[in-house]
């Protein structure tokens, strides 16, 4: 589903534009170079690549627990995107709105960092599998998932993209920058050692399914109850009927939701397949999209959430 992005009015845009420019100057008088990254994922890499350097200031732009799919940006964001230096965004539907504050942004020197550009051909499209509830009006265009950070392959790529943007503002500290990635890169390939069992697996996701592209790189087949993008809160009988019955044929005793869900609907599943839930479990999957700058601060970090996403998938069919 495309989600509607209400943008500021012309007269608001303007006024802060104007007011930003003097935030600008006050900005460059400190010798700091301005790094905004819209979400928690991004900001982990950049804060990663970014270690050890005094003249980076980065921030978290969407930092208190909004999801990305229902916020929405206010005058100091707007003023903030046209302060940066550094832009770094994930490019898709939901941030689609950071385009139109780059257009009339009064620093025409920054380095806007459009993460599925950068991405090109490896982003997929979102899927529709069997038994997915379908908005009511559902668009013809395909849409692309834009949960990009959910792959380890795109990770490493765009850390590497983060590198080489705050690199071209700071050649002073490129070498560091650089071995930043480095470390980080090997961080993430160890990712892959949380994922104890090779064997293919079959999960049943009662919400929303952010999570196709590290489906996709372990090889994992999936139902779920709606897209990864999808306004839907509320499953139809249809659908509960469905994941209630692929649990039972496949006599599955774990069932998954996302972060934010308040497992309601998992609940009517497992009901539903005639169990308890000390017979079908309900694991939490971390699409990390309403992550907090708390609880980034006080040690949430993409390679935890990672492996632990990893290990919890690994308990499937077990």
């Amino acid at each position: 589903m495309k989600k509607i992005i209400f943008i500021m009015a012309a007269a608001a845009l303007l006024a802060c534009f104007t007011a930003c420019s003097k935030k600008n100057k006050v900005s460059k008088s400190e010798g700091k170079i301005k790094v905004v990254a819209t979400i928690f994922p991004l900001y982990d890499w950049s804060k990663n690549i970014c270690h050890g350097s005094d003249n980076i200031e980065l921030e978290l732009l969407v930092k208190n627990g909004v999801d990305l799919h229902s916020y929405q940006p206010s005058a100091g964001d707007i003023i903030k995107i046209s302060t940066a230096d550094v832009i770094i965004f994930a490019g898709g539907e939901s941030d689609a709105w950071v385009k139109d504050a780059v257009r009339n942004s009064s620093n025409k020197n920054q380095i806007v960092l459009n993460l599925i550009e950068k991405l090109g051909d490896s982003v997929k499209s979102e899927q529709i599998v069997e038994g997915m509830q379908k908005e009511e009006e559902e668009e013809a265009e395909e849409e692309k998932d834009e949960h990009i950070w959910l792959s380890l392959v795109n990770a490493k790529l765009c850390s590497q993209e983060i590198a080489e943007a705050v690199s071209s503002k700071d050649e002073t500290n490129r070498q560091l920058y650089y071995k930043n990635l480095d470390s980080y890169i090997e961080q993430i390939d160890s990712v892959w050692a949380s994922c104890v069992s090779k064997d293919r697996k079959m999960i049943v996701v009662c919400d929303r399914f952010p999570f196709r592209y590290m489906a996709d790189e372990l090889g994992i087949l999936y139902y779920a109850a709606f897209p990864g993008c999808s306004a839907e809160t509320e499953a139809s009988f249809e659908t509960v009927a469905f994941l209630s019955g692929k649990i039972k044929e496949m006599g599955l005793n774990k069932v998954y939701v996302t972060e934010s869900s308040d497992k309601k609907m998992a609940h009517t599943v497992i009901e539903n397949a005639g169990l308890s839930e000390k017979d079908c479990r309900i694991l939490v999957l971390d699409s990390m999209q309403s992550t907090t700058l708390e609880q980034a601060d006080n040690g949430k970090n993409y390679i935890d959430v990672m492996k632990k996403n990893f290990s919890l998938v690994a308990e499937a069919n077990r």
